[in-house]
């Protein structure tokens, strides 16, 4: 369908995730850091009923980031550079850039392990959609464990919002069965009410927290956020209505779950609701939140084999760049001092990276809009963040339990001896974006890429130990 970029601003709510039995000596210390109230456990906290002091929009990290659909066949990286003036990738190209064969060679598939995905409404073709991309790459089947929370409206795509979640959930679901095709797949879909003050996180967060509670997944996908800014309260009280928001990610850490979340697609900035971006620096949540794994975005240069002719550095090709920077909420966690010369006082984003550019687009198939069914190229940390919950799942296979909170493992592991586990330095690019200076990638870690990226195999085995 061309290259114009077709962009969609979505809301969303629903997460589901299973628990897990110990606290690690890391999760205990981040619990102990953990600022501010946390809500009460269980509750849907929708802090306003006025249209003025409602929470924001959780939006896709995936919108405005799909640039072609509806195509009948998958193009190879050199005709899509001929063709469509920017380079593609299969998942079975990525599976090689990231090291991957070892582990499956030595049955690590992510078997009997689970990864929850949180969208809202959903796609009813997910299924369907899923069965025909593993068909196309040579990929095991799997059944997609669909929860629906709360009354899920029916499918329309005529509708932006639904159809802009629709294309996220296709996304998140072909990505992390991709990297982790024997792991078992929860997507949660959350129903959207178009009332005043309730505007998604909350039934979000409910939803993770009945998942957590019930062992419904041993580690979280969110590729969604907002703005720190846009939350009530933000530069005044400390920002309490997003603080109340945190109680499932507490419980996450504290029952041994990983969450994942996004860290944006706009840079060192955010679009903010008009569309438009803030012409400063800014951070995104849960992204930024100490108790989740911030991912954010590389670029690949792969030949058609999925071997690399270029190092990779920050995304940043003009159609978006990683998300990444200081947050304006939340204090240095200590899995952070060694690198406080970077971050300050403050919480740093992200901790790693995947590819997440739209030069470098990864092929999704999708039906869910019946004018539009066919192959499509996307990218984003929508794309990069549900390959590495692919990793975590590989990795709690590997260890034989969950891993729960991998932050302060992951910043110890880097920090001693980064190469021999796994690390890939990204040192090139930034994630300046849309007029707002955004930051360097460097040697070591950086608020571009983190740590970098990962050779998948000595990582997976180090992350496991």
């Amino acid at each position: 369908m061309g290259r114009s970029l077709v962009r969609s601003r979505s809301r969303s709510r629903l997460r589901a995730t299973r628990a897990t039995a110990a606290v690690t000596a890391g999760a205990a210390a981040l619990l102990a850091f953990s600022v501010g109230a946390t809500g009460t456990p269980g509750t849907v906290v929708a802090s306003a009923t006025t249209q003025a002091d409602a929470l924001p929009e959780p939006v896709p990290a995936v919108a405005g980031h799909r640039l072609a659909s509806g195509m009948p066949s998958v193009l190879s990286t050199s005709a899509c550079l001929a063709q469509k003036k920017i380079r593609c990738y299969t998942p079975l190209q990525y599976r090689k850039a990231y090291n991957l064969a070892p582990l499956y060679q030595a049955g690590i598939t992510g078997r009997g392990r689970t990864i929850v995905i949180v969208d809202s409404f959903g796609s009813p073709t997910v299924q369907r959609d899923l069965n025909i991309f593993d068909k196309q790459f040579g990929l095991p089947d799997t059944k997609v464990s669909v929860v629906k929370w709360g009354k899920v409206p029916a499918f329309d795509p005529k509708n932006e919002d639904q159809s802009g979640w629709a294309g996220e959930t296709t996304l998140d679901v072909e990505y992390a069965h991709a990297i982790a095709p024997g792991a078992r797949i929860v997507l949660i879909e959350t129903a959207v009410s178009e009332t005043e003050g309730t505007t998604g996180f909350p039934e979000m967060m409910s939803a993770e927290k009945y998942a957590i509670d019930h062992h419904w997944g041993d580690v979280i996908s969110q590729s969604f956020g907002a703005t720190e800014n846009s939350f009530p309260g933000f530069g005044k009280n400390g920002t309490a209505s997003l603080r109340q928001l945190r109680y499932a990610f507490t419980d996450a850490a504290a029952k041994g779950v990983t969450v994942l979340g996004a860290s944006g697609d706009a840079g060192a900035t955010d679009e903010m609701p008009d569309n438009k971006s803030y012409p400063y620096r800014v951070n995104s949540w849960p992204s930024s939140d100490p108790l989740v794994t911030s991912v954010g975005g590389t670029r690949l240069t792969l030949d058609d084999s999925g071997r690399r002719t270029a190092p990779d550095v920050v995304w940043n090709d003009g159609f978006g760049a990683g998300g990444g920077g200081v947050s304006g909420v939340f204090a240095r966690p200590s899995f952070q001092n060694h690198v406080a010369g970077t971050t300050g006082a403050h919480r740093g984003t992200p901790d790693i990276s995947m590819s997440a550019a739209v030069n470098g687009a990864a092929w999704v198939y999708s039906s869910f809009d019946p004018k539009d069914v066919g192959w499509g190229l996307t990218g984003g940390t929508s794309e990069a963040t549900p390959i590495f919950s692919g990793i975590v799942a590989l990795a709690d296979q590997k260890a034989g339990h969950r891993l729960g909170l991998i932050n302060p493992r992951l910043y110890a592991l880097a920090e001693h001896g980064a190469a021999a586990h796994g690390f890939v330095d990204v040192t090139g690019g930034d994630n300046s974006y849309s007029g707002v200076k955004g930051y360097p990638a460097a040697k070591g870690y950086d608020l571009a890429s983190g740590w970098g990226t990962i050779d998948a195999t000595l990582f997976v085995n180090a992350l496991a130990k």
